[in-house]
């Protein structure tokens, strides 16, 4: 499909057309943001890495004390029915978002909950063009920060994304691609919907990962430097680190791996992408072919 148009929500067992996708004005996520999700990219008609983002949800799901989750068959099987129904292959993902469920009113207390949990499965298409893995980004620091994890654990990957939202307001306003976030410490934690990456004197650096989300691609990016006997290190680094780096790159589940060309007004390297991050961008690609079946 081209775009978001006439798409096939699943909605707590059912394939149903979007116009028709409703959830009660009393769900937990919609009154709360009181859920977990996961985005979910789609490659050779198969949801890729699809154990390690349902592994994710349920830890999510855990901690937040969600009764009745779902079966790991009937989730696998939601997928499926979502990719087959709206016909999907290449340059499209999911959305899989799970809340708590419908409450009797729109209050915290969990136990106003009736019945089990709403599952929402959402369609939609991202291509990833030759121009989306070669443009440069641009990343603004914000001052909004990375929480500790006795205020809003930052592994959890939760509705209730408004920190986020808020970096991503600034870095939009400030002209940036991505806003770029800091630990509660002043060290570099991650940016607001990816984590990020730096190349300093050869080595592939990331943060330690205490304030950020447990990514997927970024642990895949890690263990492909590890394979291909790539330095690389999981640690502290300051901007200023970042400003005298050779590479930026960040990652992500819908677009893999993307150079950052500029922080904060500098340029980072020579402005374009690196030899690292592109060599990295093909053993990714591989990997994500292989998890195709391709």
């Amino acid at each position: 499909m081209a775009k978001n148009d006439g798409y096939r929500i699943w909605i707590n067992g059912e394939l149903v057309a979007e116009h028709e996708a409703t959830v009660s004005v009393f769900d937990s996520g919609f009154v709360l943001g009181d859920g977990v999700w996961e985005g979910v990219r789609v490659a050779g008609g198969r949801p890729a890495f699809l154990d390690a983002h349902l592994d994710r949800l349920t830890e999510g799901a855990k901690a937040l004390f969600m009764a009745e989750m779902p079966e790991r068959s009937e989730l696998v099987g939601a997928v499926q029915q979502v990719i087959d129904g709206n016909g999907l292959v290449d340059d499209a993902h999911l959305r899989i978002m799970l809340t708590r469920g419908v409450r009797r009113e729109p209050y915290q207390d969990p136990r106003l909950v009736d019945g089990g949990p709403t599952l929402v499965i959402i369609p939609g298409h991202h291509p990833v063009t030759e121009a989306a893995l070669t443009t440069p980004l641009n990343l603004f620091t914000v001052h909004v920060r990375r929480g500790a994890p006795d205020v809003q654990d930052p592994g959890i990957n939760s509705h209730s994304k408004l920190n986020c939202i808020l970096a991503c307001i600034q870095g939009a306003v400030a002209g940036a691609d991505e806003a770029l976030m800091l630990d509660p410490a002043g060290f570099v934690a991650t940016c607001n919907s990816t984590h990020f990456f730096i190349v300093k004197n050869g080595i592939v650096m990331t943060s330690d990962g205490r304030y950020c989300l447990g990514g997927i691609t970024r642990g895949h990016v890690l263990e492909l430097c590890e394979a291909n006997d790539i330095p690389h290190i999981a640690t502290t680094f300051t901007l200023t680190d970042v400003y005298s780096a050779e590479e930026a790159f960040i990652t992500g589940t819908l677009s893999g791996l993307k150079p950052v060309g500029q922080v904060d007004g500098r340029t980072i390297g020579s402005g374009v992408r690196g030899p690292v991050t592109e060599r990295l961008q093909g053993l990714y690609a591989d990997l994500l072919a292989s998890e195709a079946g391709q």
